[in-house]
């Protein structure tokens, strides 16, 4: 595969990232033998950045990561991490706020550290601004961290343009972590543009909705209670509905192209990274790393088979007339964390 470049210290990726949070977390059951094989299988694609966070399952993702790359000596050095810090949560799981004071910081970090089995984390990030600590003090904080060799790079989390300056300013960002896909669009008009100027890249998660614009997902689908997506508001009622006959817009244009829905969703993003911008030279293939949430081997080797797909500009407008700006049905958080999130202010 070739490469991106996120931000203009070195960092380059594969383009398409494996994000880890659904193997223990979130999306409900899951097969733990099965998402070790789908790392290694990852690895063994060329697939080269693993994201994380450390709340992820209380730090089980994290354990999971170690092992996976445990069981094959050699693996560590093939791959990035990215990890997330600063979500809190209660003994039941519940969200109960954020910090990212330096003093959490250097303290999150040593026991990501000790989860992961590793001596350094190559990205590190605050999962969410944290509106009592100023973004100089967290950045700070990291960029410290960063001298003494425990982390690489910096990334940043759905924050919006005049957070990122602040950050820039601070210390080089790598990358913004931030939802983005054919129905979460809303980077584009102001965040997209300024990490450009900055010389940022992007790792977009949610490329598929959460699987809403996958094609696997059905109105008669049960989700476990602790699938994140069984209160989503893109995934009840008649905004699934709405949404699902967005998905087979896109599926009769997939079906033409002999490829999945899936395919044409990823692709469609990983088009919109162009050459970098004017922030950098985008490596070989733009500037916007696709994080896939796939779970088992057959829906990674589905994701993987978007990096074949060569999408023209009349496919291209195709597509987003099938699911143009705005076309989604429902918020893609609950009201709460929708409130929280710095990016949709």
């Amino acid at each position: 595969m070739t490469t991106r470049t996120l931000g203009r210290n070195g960092l380059t990726s594969a383009p398409i990232g494996l994000g880890c949070m659904g193997m223990s977390d979130f999306y409900g059951p899951a097969d733990e033998t099965e998402s070790i094989a789908t790392i290694h299988a990852a690895v063994d694609a060329g697939v080269t950045l693993l994201d994380t966070g450390d709340f992820y399952g209380m730090g089980a993702n994290e354990l999971l990561i170690r092992d996976a790359l445990r069981a094959r000596p050699g693996d560590r050095d093939k791959v990035d991490i990215s990890v997330k810090f600063g979500s809190l949560r209660g003994p039941d799981g519940a969200w109960i706020g954020f910090d990212s004071r330096p003093v959490a910081v250097r303290t999150f970090v040593a026991y990501s550290l000790k989860r992961l089995g590793t001596d350094h984390i190559d990205v590190y990030r605050p999962a969410r601004l944290d509106p009592d600590v100023p973004i100089e003090e967290t950045v700070g904080a990291i960029g410290e961290l960063v001298t003494a060799g425990y982390v690489r790079h910096i990334g940043l989390s759905e924050v919006g343009a005049e957070t990122l300056r602040r950050a820039a300013a601070t210390h080089p960002i790598a990358d913004l972590q931030i939802e983005y896909s054919l129905l979460s669009r809303g980077i584009e008009a102001e965040i997209l543009p300024v990490c450009r100027e900055l010389g940022i890249g992007v790792t977009a998660y949610g490329v598929l909705a959460r699987g809403l614009i996958g094609g696997h997902w059905s109105r008669e689908r049960q989700t476990a209670a602790d699938d994140f997506r069984a209160h989503s508001p893109r995934h009840t009622g008649a905004n699934l509905d709405a949404n699902l006959a967005l998905t087979e817009r896109l599926r009769a244009i997939a079906e033409e192209r002999g490829v999945s829905v899936a395919q044409i969703a990823i692709a469609w993003v990983l088009a919109q990274g162009g050459d970098g911008g004017d922030g950098g030279d985008g490596g070989d293939g733009g500037d916007i790393v696709a994080l896939v949430g796939a779970r088992r081997r057959d829906r990674l080797a589905e994701a993987l088979g978007a990096t074949e797909v060569s999408l023209s500009a009349e496919d291209l407008a195709r597509i987003e007339r099938a699911v143009p700006p705005g076309a989604a049905a429902g918020d893609r958080y609950q009201s709460a964390q929708m409130a929280a999130l710095d990016s949709e202010r």
